[in-house]
């Protein structure tokens, strides 16, 4: 799908950095060499260099916003990986010596009936989770900082322009430049949630050329190296962090480039969330899932963004518990999407709620609003006649989740 096929008078109405972001997107997509890409990448990340480094702003998040809205896939996926890519990945000099700088994370997903805690590090866990970084999957010779706990979704970077802060902060803590630590974000309240990741951010660094992580030093079998630092790594940080998280389950992902575990980190909690809801509501609630209806709807403003389910008794429609399922890329948010590959998401929502033990399953036609409550932000969800409500228990069951800790 071409350029030309974005609504002209659209393009005129947007700003200038909007615009040119566009026109390089489309050269890139028209280009037919390396040597033509590496032209247009150059200017594109000169733009996102000026975007992110100038006062705040989300050019990037509305330009991806506006190829999403108009269906230009190619273009979307182009721009947001560059846009990625300029935000966790910095070159800067030192002493004489390019450094090629990398913004990382190494997530843990967890679960569990109660709720969850943060994962405030002692120091001495701080340490020996650096140690445990450098032993098993960095390579040697790098440079590393890590933010001294574990964050949250909440506290981490909303935009691409945060990202680029944090990882321009931390490559200054690696440098021994700066002890000045990037800025989190503070959510409103605590979440309260059953199922969520935190993660061990950092920046990897070395001289450019070097590598980064020990799997990319030479071997004759790389897959099976880069499964054993893993698992050597896994093994190291479960024992330090699986203190902190008593009676949740935990699962733990490979160390890897910051965007690429969001998503896939997003990815793992999707079914958990599913599970620790139904888990919940028959433990805590004394609901057997049998006795629940589940409805599922997609959300959105002009495509789906998320699939929210709302649950209720079978034997009333108010909505008394609900899970996001979010969207992971332009081919979920695009219901009108088909081919071999393509997976129906709802179906697989419905299949994962069936071997939970539910049996009134349904799905809803048609795109819903996003909506929240004004007073405490909470998402809404979709009772059996679609109608989006505040989720709430029957005043003799506490809503809050039991705090373990």
């Amino acid at each position: 799908m071409s350029m030309s096929q974005l609504n002209s008078k659209l393009l005129a109405q947007q700003p200038k950095e909007i615009q040119r972001l566009l026109t390089y997107t489309d050269a890139l997509v028209r280009s037919g060499s390396q040597i033509e890409d590496r032209y247009w990448q150059g200017l594109t990340a000169q733009l996102l260099d000026k975007l992110y480094s100038g006062r705040r702003n989300t050019a990037v998040e509305q330009t991806l916003e506006l190829l999403g809205s108009q269906q230009q896939h190619q273009h979307y996926e182009i721009l947001m990986e560059l846009a990625e890519s300029h935000a966790e990945c910095q070159q800067i000099e030192h002493e004489g010596v390019r450094y090629d700088a990398l913004l990382f994370s190494a997530p843990l997903t967890a679960w569990t009936r109660y709720q969850l805690p943060q994962g405030v590090l002692k120091p001495q866990q701080h340490k020996e989770l650096e140690d445990a970084l450098r032993a098993t999957v960095l390579a040697e010779g790098t440079l590393c900082a890590l933010l001294p706990n574990l964050v949250n979704y909440d506290e981490m970077p909303q935009t691409y322009q945060q990202a680029y802060t944090w990882t321009r902060s931390l490559t200054a803590q690696a440098l021994g430049r700066s002890q000045e630590l990037p800025p989190l974000n503070k959510p409103e309240e605590a979440s309260s949630l059953l199922a969520d990741a935190r993660f061990l951010i950092g920046v990897v660094m070395a001289p450019v050329g070097q590598p980064l992580f020990r799997w990319q030093q030479a071997s004759d079998n790389l897959h099976a190296d880069h499964l054993r630092y893993v698992e050597q790594w896994v093994e190291r940080y479960s024992a330090i962090v699986t203190p902190l998280f008593t009676g949740c389950q935990l699962q733990f992902l490979a160390p890897n480039a910051y965007y690429v575990n969001n998503r896939e980190s997003d990815r793992e909690i999707r079914p958990l969330a599913l599970k620790a809801g139904v888990t919940w509501l028959q433990t805590a609630v004394k609901l057997s899932p049998d006795h629940l209806r589940a409805v599922i709807v997609a959300c959105g403003d002009e495509q789906v963004e998320e699939y929210r389910v709302g649950f209720s008794t079978l034997s009333s429609p108010t909505v008394i518990y609900g899970c996001i399922w979010p969207v992971l890329s332009q081919e979920e948010a695009d219901s009108s999407f088909h081919n071999e590959d393509h997976i129906d998401i709802p179906d697989v929502i419905a299949a994962l709620l069936s071997t939970l033990g539910l049996v009134q399953i349904q799905r809803l036609p048609g795109l819903h609003s996003t909506e929240t409550c004004d007073d405490c932000n909470a998402p809404f969800f979709p009772d059996i006649n679609g109608e989006m409500q505040h989720p709430e228990l029957p005043d003799e069951i506490d809503l809050d989740p039991v705090q373990l800790h």
